[in-house]
């Protein structure tokens, strides 16, 4: 008795989903690692909020990323 053990499209969508979770989770490791260092700089409060202006939009994409490629992943295993 052997399964078959094809590809399928539902696996293509759990593996992107989780493919793109980690893209998103690496983006916001640089968002944290990002506003660390200046934080270390003792930047003054004008540049760090200069600093965090830029991060800010970088950070929520990164976090809606992460968000729709979970959601993937959920979609791909319920319909499988």
């Amino acid at each position: 008795m052997e399964q078959e053990t094809a590809f399928t499209l539902l696996d293509g969508l759990i593996w992107g989903g989780a493919a793109l979770s980690v893209i998103g989770l690496i983006g916001l490791v640089w968002c944290i690692i990002k506003v660390w260092r200046a934080r270390a700089a003792g930047l003054d409060d004008t540049d760090m909020r200069a600093v965090m202006a830029r991060v800010l939009p970088l950070n929520l994409g990164a976090l809606f990323v992460s968000v729709i490629g979970l959601m993937l992943v959920i979609v791909g295993i319920f319909l499988s």
